[in-house]
């Protein structure tokens, strides 16, 4: 069973990661480890068991506000009226490319969601929100039940209380 473990730049081998998407790749090996210092994003790295060096995925957590009238409607009703939301960012997620098709992608988003409910306890957010790089990234959070914002399709999300019915537990 793959690790998720918090980027460290001194054990985990950056310049190695290569999904295909030039502007994730170049943000693991260049951007990643100076994020998670300035405390801008935290990182997260799916390695190997036989290899904690190797990065087979990675995905970053910040936070966001969403202004509330990007929202549809039936969101609105639920949440008070202010005019700015808080929510939890994944602001980049990728695989590598020699492991696609082995749902690495499923459990980084299932790791990152976990992480935000539990983070939600501690500090309010209502949604989960991810940055699509392209329509192929979006059509991926869209099978897992995120919306599009209609003024942002790039910019799926899904509220907080539906990802809290996917970790009952928790």
């Amino acid at each position: 069973m793959p690790a998720i473990v918090l980027l460290d730049p001194r054990v985990h081998d950056r310049e190695e990661f290569l999904c295909g998407v030039e502007p994730l790749d170049r943000y693991i090996r260049e951007r990643a480890a100076a994020d998670v210092r300035k405390n801008v994003a935290v990182c997260y790295v799916v390695t190997p068991d036989d290899d904690p060096s190797t990065i087979l995925g990675f995905y970053t957590l910040s936070s966001l506000s969403i202004a509330l009238t990007r929202l549809p409607d039936a969101e609105r009703k639920r949440l008070p009226k202010y005019p700015n939301v808080p929510a939890t960012l994944i602001g980049r997620l990728a695989v590598s490319s020699g492991r696609r098709g082995q749902k690495l992608g499923e459990l980084l988003l299932l790791d990152a969601s976990r992480r935000a409910l539990h983070t939600s306890d501690a500090i309010g957010s209502a949604l989960v929100v991810a940055d699509a790089k392209d329509e192929q990234a979006a059509g991926f959070y869209l099978q897992y039940g995120f919306e599009r914002f209609t003024t942002d399709p790039m910019r799926p999300y899904i509220p907080m209380g539906v990802v809290a019915r996917l970790f009952p537990n928790a």
